[in-house]
């Protein structure tokens, strides 16, 4: 294996361990304590889903390749065809339908809204679940993905039934067109958001009714920031479809000609996802049941000390979870997942093809999670900005573990190339640091600087994208000679 190969494989083993150990069980535990369960609540439904889409996408590649279709691929086709027209019809819906609550009229996006009660317990307004508890849209950009992952997939075992070819034809120009594709949209997304506040241009295109919705002003749901989102929604969600078409195509071809040997691997994956979502979607629903029976433990104290209610007198509608609460919940993921990867280690050399297949695919589903945990109207387009991001990376880590211990290097490393290996570690890191500091999630503050509108209104602070680009060109540049000199590990 080269070095420049082995450092694309560090890029990709990094990114995984600083998900699994430090921004899943930290997303957790912000969104455990927080004033409110809501984002808890939402975050357990999207993390419960996204689980259950990888599951499924797995399931469709073994029915459709295992070695051969176990069900005609037109079934495929035709579900994914249901699954996607499914997704893009409620999607729809729930941003165009406008809903009034306490005064505030939104769209149709969180259910149930603050006004509507259907057997309420436990303070709740349907059941138990709080306001908000159900996202529309996470739901539909699922099953969209669902669908056309379904019609993908079919459309190619179809293809393969005319065609005997089973060889691996590496990063074909289609792959390459499609990653190109989405990194330039989102490398253009970038530039646009550090010149324009998507808010500033709002007022300019639409004076009278820049961004919120209100009926008694006749501002309806195509407010002058609606249209601005549309449009750069509209451009992210290609990027995003281009990049992961190029991953699934990429992968497709990796594993094409070893079958045989990487699909009972692949399928361990896949169904090790399925108890992680259920766990989810059980914590999603029973999130306030859970809540109220914990504060009602009268041993040693252990109902106050892992719960925090503002009103005594209303439990658990005013309930939350304590910091210590946090905590022991962030100690048991950080380790769990820990133990997980120092099992892959060890597993790396008795099957090396599960390590690998199975690091490609968790990477593409923690990226996809990125967007489906905020969906919220503030946080759609950075989400969509995070989740092409890490699909390009995933892309091309894919595309350099064909025969990954082929011989391509002639010399040895020397002082010279450890410092191209070492600066361009660190330059990606960096890069990496900047560009993850410039979502403006709720739950978490960004590390470098960043506010829109360096030209549009005029006063930005674009610190984290400057650094981005100037660490990405670095990178580039010692990366170009590491491969230039070809030196082998």
């Amino acid at each position: 294996m080269s070095w420049a190969r082995a450092l694309i494989f560090g890029v990709g083993f990094f990114f995984i361990t600083a998900l699994l150990i430090g921004q899943l069980p930290g997303y957790i535990f912000d969104e455990l304590t927080a004033s409110t369960l809501q984002g808890m609540e939402q975050g357990s439904l999207a993390l419960g889903l996204v689980c259950l889409l990888g599951f499924f996408i797995v399931e469709v590649i073994v029915l459709l390749f295992d070695p051969k279709p176990v069900l005609p691929p037109m079934l495929f086709i035709g579900l994914g065809l249901v699954l996607f027209v499914g997704g893009l019809a409620l999607l729809l819906w729930a941003v165009l339908t406008p809903v009034t609550a306490g005064g505030v009229t939104t769209n149709s996006q969180y259910f149930p809204s603050a006004n509507f009660f259907w057997n309420p317990l436990l303070d709740g307004n349907v059941l138990w679940l709080e306001p908000g508890a159900v996202d529309f849209v996470l739901i539909a950009v699922v099953l969209l993905i669902a669908g056309a992952a379904a019609m993908f997939y079919g459309s190619l075992a179809l293809k393969e039934q005319s065609d005997p070819d089973r060889s691996d034809p590496g990063t074909t120009p289609t792959i390459r067109g499609l990653t190109v594709l989405g990194s330039v949209v989102l490398f253009a997304y970038m530039l646009f958001s550090m010149l324009v506040d998507p808010n500033a241009l709002a007022a300019r295109i639409n004076p009278a009714c820049p961004t919120a919705i209100d009926l008694a002003k006749g501002c309806g749901m195509i407010t002058g920031l609606f249209v601005v989102n549309a449009i750069e929604g509209t451009l992210l969600a290609i990027a995003v479809a281009a990049t992961l078409g190029a991953f699934a195509l990429r992968l497709h071809y990796l594993m094409r000609p070893v079958r045989k040997r990487v699909m009972a691997p692949f399928y361990a994956v896949g169904v090790n996802l399925l108890p992680f979502g259920l766990a989810f979607l059980l914590l999603w629903f029973f999130l306030y049941p859970l809540l109220d029976w914990i504060h009602s433990w009268s041993l040693a104290g252990l109902g106050d000390w892992l719960t925090v209610c503002a009103r005594k007198s209303v439990v658990p509608g005013s309930c939350t979870f304590s910091q210590q609460a946090g905590y022991i919940v962030d100690a048991f993921l950080t380790m769990n997942f820990f133990v997980l990867l120092m099992a892959a280690i060890r597993v790396w050399r008795t099957n090396r093809n599960m390590v690998i297949i199975g690091s490609f695919w968790v990477a593409a589903v923690l990226g996809l999670a990125t967007l489906v945990t905020h969906l919220h109207p503030e946080e759609a387009l950075i989400a969509l900005l995070l989740c092409g991001g890490t699909l390009v990376m995933v892309t091309i880590w894919t595309s350099v573990a064909r025969r990954e211990f082929a011989v391509v290097g002639e010399r040895n490393l020397g002082c010279l190339g450890q410092w191209l290996v070492v600066g361009t570690c660190l330059f990606v890191y960096i890069a990496a640091f900047a560009f993850f500091s410039i979502p403006g999630f709720r739950e978490t503050e960004p590390n470098i600087t960043f506010t829109p509108g360096l030209l549009i209104p005029g006063k930005g602070a674009p610190d984290a994208i400057i650094v981005f680009i100037l660490m990405g060109l670095l990178a580039a540049l010692q990366f170009y000679f590491l491969v230039r000199n070809r030196y082998k590990v």
